[in-house]
């Protein structure tokens, strides 16, 4: 079996895996908020899957890292197998989960994160294929660690659930996890490629993707304190919190 070949049966397996999560969750009770609304009974399921891809992914990475943190100082030619098998993974999600958003008719609301997922896709398999930043894509995935708060918050929210003080520990855990595994990842990246990746081909590329990455980052960034550390603020009925991420 050639190695691309090898490369697309794990990311379909990947992508199938999480479908057939998917479906599994449909089985567990909803939320008498959620189920009244199926808009939100899809946005329900739709957070838990990506709960379950942030908990394995995030610490994988993390793990990943841990036990060849060399791979740190040389994120281009480093190969590790955990961070192939990491990237085909994620990229088995990321491609489920544009698709669950394209057939449920979500595509409008959430279109910055279809567009998220398309760089992500395209970053992973240039990784996958060309054998080359590997490391930058686990590093890159340590977002996955934030996400594992964001969507508690997300769910919180979904659910109207009367819970103000495991809310407000969450929006500080999210806050601090947002600086360590999303911030502090991302500027690493970005310095190292600006220092040190040549601006030709799969590194123009890449570079080109970890810029508009990082203007997505500062964005959210700024919308998440805007909505829990602004509480005077007042919503529209266009807010992007009434839709599938993070506003």
């Amino acid at each position: 079996m050639g190695p691309w070949v090898r490369a697309a049966g794990l990311v379909l397996g990947s992508a199938l895996l999480f479908k057939a999560l998917q479906r599994g969750l449909r089985r567990l009770p909803l939320p008498a908020h959620v189920r009244r609304d199926p808009t939100r009974a899809w946005r329900w399921r739709n957070l838990l899957v990506s709960f379950v891809h942030s908990v394995v992914t995030g610490l994988w990475a993390v793990l990943g890292v841990w036990q060849a943190p060399e791979m740190l100082l040389d994120i281009e030619n480093a190969t590790p197998a955990s961070g192939y098998l990491l990237l085909c993974f994620s990229a088995g999600y990321f491609i489920h989960d544009a698709l669950d958003i394209i057939v449920s008719h979500q595509s409008r609301a959430s279109w910055e994160y279809l567009v998220h997922h398309g760089m992500a896709i395209s970053a992973f398999f240039s990784g996958i294929f060309l054998g080359r930043f590997m490391a930058a894509g686990m590093l890159s995935l340590f977002v996955e660690v934030s996400n594992i708060f964001l969507t508690i918050r997300m769910l919180l929210r979904l659910s109207n659930t009367p819970a103000p003080a495991l809310y407000t520990l969450n929006k500080y855990i999210n806050l601090g996890m947002y600086l360590l595994f999303r911030l502090a990842p991302q500027a690493y990246l970005t310095w190292y490629f600006v220092r040190y990746v040549e601006v030709r081909g799969q590194g123009a590329f890449l570079i080109v993707n970890l810029f508009l990455l990082d203007a997505m980052i500062l964005t959210y960034f700024s919308r998440l304190l805007r909505s829990d550390f602004c509480p005077g603020r007042r919503r529209s009925s266009k807010d992007p919190a009434d839709r599938k991420f993070l506003d």
